[in-house]
């Protein structure tokens, strides 16, 4: 049995699936280590390893450094599996259509569908960044009962009304997004502060 004892940060799990996207929950690992107040929660799915290495260069344990503590996707007697563990919010980042799959039927087959099923039965913050396209029914209407039960989903689509000039840019924004959502302080965030548009002037005006 993992004990954890009580803390008066906030706690943040992060799951990290067999998706494409893996930069995505290690850039948010890093984001919440460098806000200082806030302990996180790491637990990545076998195929999530694979693709940390694939597109990361990453093995288990770089990737596990980022987190405060770190539990093995088959340990459903984590402690993030039992709804007695207070946290803030998880977010799988990203999120495979059978991680989705899992979640919105309940089956809690591993620590990510379990701890996510904790979030939703426990009325907490849960946000799925699922990646996929093109998408079929049965992924819509997974999406559809997670949003019902009060998860929410975000699927990482860059942005580019801030003009990123890099992928490192259209990430961060991402991950801002996701932050936000768990709502953590984000001072230095970039905010949308309404469409600019150059002064015209009127006919017939001097």
């Amino acid at each position: 049995m993992h004990l954890v004892p009580p803390s008066p940060q906030k706690r943040i799990v992060v799951a990290i699936s067999g998706a494409s996207g893996a930069v995505y929950g290690v850039r948010l690992l890093q984001v919440l280590r460098e806000m200082g107040d806030v302990q996180t929660h790491l637990t990545v799915s076998d195929a999530g390893f694979l693709n940390l290495q694939q597109e990361l260069d990453m093995d288990r344990a770089q990737v596990e450094a980022l987190a405060d503590v770190a539990y093995p996707v088959h340990d459903v007697g984590a402690a993030i599996a039992s709804g007695s563990f207070q946290c803030d919010g998880l977010v799988v980042a990203p999120c495979s259509m059978r991680t989705l799959a899992a979640v919105a039927l309940g089956l809690s087959d591993n620590l990510i569908a379990r701890a996510a099923d904790v979030m939703l039965k426990e009325r907490r913050r849960l946000i799925l960044m699922v990646r996929e396209t093109p998408l079929n029914l049965a992924h819509l209407r997974n999406m559809t009962s997670v949003t019902e039960m009060g998860g929410i989903i975000f699927p990482p689509l860059p942005s580019f009304y801030h003009r990123p000039q890099t992928l490192a840019d259209m990430i961060d924004h991402t991950v801002s997004r996701v932050v936000d959502l768990l709502g953590l302080p984000q001072p230095q965030a970039p905010r949308w502060q309404g469409l600019k548009v150059a002064a015209q002037s009127e006919p017939g005006a001097d």
